[in-house]
């Protein structure tokens, strides 16, 4: 069973979408800086078809479960980047990276989900082939961002992979 995990290492929920429970006798929560739903998750899932979905379900879990002011827009464009995201480095990169790690930062502003393999190639958006029934999967991720107010890119990792993110705006863009 896989585990989300703070970036402080501390485990948050498992993959599933099951909860920990609460802990007991703890001081009640002042408001402090930042903002209780500010924080980096990060979980790894096998790169099989069936990751998707699950990682998908794990990135709505966690927005929900944490309280991100986001409109069910923002989710939906979030949601839809992640399974496209994790339906590339299930198709392209399973040879070279038997796993694919989801990160979600979530802070005051933006909302920040990437996902990272060890596949060394960097891959980029093809333009739209009516004739081709796939293949538009970064082009989409890139004109949801756009639309979103967002911005998105692609990095070499230190260990020679790479990972895809897009960063959208808690906020409605302004028009």
């Amino acid at each position: 069973m896989e585990t989300i995990e703070r970036e402080d290492g501390g485990r948050d929920m498992d993959v599933s979408g099951s909860v920990p429970p609460a802990k007991e006798g703890g001081p009640a929560a002042a408001p402090a800086d930042p903002l209780a739903y500010e924080g980096v998750w990060r979980f790894t899932v096998p790169a099989v078809e069936e990751s998707v979905p699950q990682a998908r379900r794990a990135v709505r879990d966690l927005l929900g479960r944490q309280g991100v002011p986001a409109d069910r827009d923002l989710v939906y464009a979030l949601l839809l980047i992640v399974s496209e995201l994790v339906t590339n480095s299930v198709r392209h990169a399973a040879l070279l990276s038997p796993q694919v790690a989801v990160e979600v930062a979530i802070g005051r502003e933006w909302v920040r989900v990437a996902v990272e393999d060890n596949h060394p190639y960097r891959p980029k958006a093809l333009e739209a082939d009516f004739g081709q029934t796939g293949g538009r999967g970064l082009l989409l991720v890139r004109e949801v961002t756009r639309e979103s107010g967002g911005v998105c890119d692609v990095e070499h990792t230190s260990t020679g992979g790479k990972v895809i993110w897009a960063a959208l705006p808690l906020a409605a863009p302004a028009v």
